[in-house]
Order: structure tokens, then sequence, then C-alpha cells
């Protein structure tokens, strides 16, 4: 091996060290401490809307204990993927068990009402602690899906489709 060799495979070597200590630095040192709550309150409130679900979520610093409609939430959702997308404000801000969770969804259907209480969560976390609120806008966790439903016209089988059409 010439010098030459060592002196990159070296630098190469100190790029790394310096990109793996400006990424450590950037996840531990975001404070993640909650403000407190609002006057006369003991909870951090949000809503979410996706179609044509609601929900209103409540949060309080706690142990973890996510209920939706007065059930855990693994039983509420059956599927993985509302699991997963209710749980993602968690994850983004890595907060996963510590807050204690309730949340209200009416309307829709069960992946309607997961986007809401996604939403939901996500606003309540990001009023709750400000600094979560870039983490939260970078992965789309505070934008509102505003898509619905278009609603059924006048000659048509749908929205959109036609009868089937008949030559004779």
């Amino acid at each position: 091996m010439t010098n030459d060799e060592t002196t990159q495979d070296a630098t190469v070597a100190d790029a790394t060290a310096v990109a793996d200590e400006q990424a450590a630095a950037t996840t531990t040192t975001m404070p993640l401490t909650a403000t407190d709550p609002p006057a006369g309150q003991h909870y951090w409130w949000g809503t979410g809307r996706r179609k044509r679900a609601i929900a209103r979520v409540r949060i309080r610093p706690g142990s973890g204990a996510f209920k939706v409609n007065g059930r855990d939430v693994d039983e509420f959702f059956t599927q993985q993927r509302d699991r997963i997308a209710v749980r993602q404000p968690l994850d983004a801000t890595k907060m996963v068990e510590s807050w204690d969770i309730w949340a209200n969804a009416s309307g829709g259907g069960y992946a309607g009402q997961a986007e809401a209480v996604r939403l939901g969560l996500a606003r309540a976390i990001a009023r709750a602690v400000p600094e979560t609120d870039s983490p939260l806008r970078d992965r789309q966790l505070l934008t509102r899906d505003a898509r619905k439903t278009e609603r059924k016209k006048y000659g048509r089988r749908g929205a959109r489709r036609s009868f089937q059409f008949s030559k004779r």
C-alpha cells in the first residue's frame, strides 16, 4: 500500500466519523419535554379528519396506554396497516411509551378512522411539544388529506361510471 492510498483511507475514515457524529448530534439534541397544558386542562387535544371519519384525540404524559373508543388500539384496529398508521406520529417523534392516549373515532370506515386518529394524535403532540413540529411535518403527518368520495351524478351508475351500453 502506498503512502497516497493510506492518506485517502484516513481522509475517508475521518469524513465518515464526522458524518456519524453529526447524525448522532441531530438525533439526540432534540429536547422532547412537554409544555404545560392550557389553564384548567390536564390534557392536550387534537382533532383529525379523513374522508367521513372524525377523531378527537386526547393525550397526557404517561405509561403508553392507547385506547380508541374505550378499547385497546390493537383490539379496535384489526388490520396491520391501520395499527402502523395510528402509531406513526409516536414513531416519528420517538415517544412511543411516553403518552397516554384516548381517541374517539366516528364515521367512515376503519381505514378513514385510522388516518383521522393519526392526524389528531400528530396535532396533539405538536401542540404539547412544539419542538416536534418539524419532524411531524417532514413526514407529512400534520397535513390533512382532503380527498373525499365524489358524489353520484344523475344519468350515471356512480360518480363517473356510465350504465352498460346495449346496441340492441
